[in-house]
């Protein structure tokens, strides 16, 4: 029996890392992306058109207009079982925190792969990877 692929949603205005990130996931695990997204607009707009048609949020803070921090407000009021994670460059303790108040899962440096794929991995979707030989 096949299990459903994790559904993200990812938002982030760099079309080259869009396209990277899309790939990671492909690669990682069973994951499929139900919508992208590279504005705050844009990405709100999404998240009211298809309210359960996502599992996971990936979200850059900085985007082409507005904000990651608009997104991740806009997802509070989901179930437990949607996660949302921050996958920036501009990640600081500080950030960190705030995007944790303001219900993110988790805040992840973009430089920070291993706690990304750590991330995925705990979400349910990444395979694990076999023993080397």
């Amino acid at each position: 029996m096949a299990v459903a692929p994790v559904r993200v949603f990812l938002v982030e205005d760099m079309k080259h890392l869009r396209s990277v990130l899309e790939d990671l996931l492909n690669s990682v695990g069973n994951f499929a992306i139900v919508g992208t997204a590279g504005t705050e607009a844009e990405a709100n707009f999404w998240l009211e058109e298809h309210p359960r048609g996502w599992d996971l949020l990936i979200a850059d803070l900085v985007l082409d207009q507005g904000t990651g921090f608009g997104v991740i407000k806009k997802c509070q009021q989901r179930d437990d079982a949607r996660k949302v994670v921050v996958l920036s460059d501009y990640v600081t303790p500080g950030i960190h925190r705030h995007c944790l108040a303001l219900g993110a899962d988790a805040a992840i440096p973009k430089s920070d792969m291993p706690a990304f794929l750590d991330f995925l991995g705990a979400v349910g979707g990444a395979r694990t990877p076999a023993p080397a030989p």
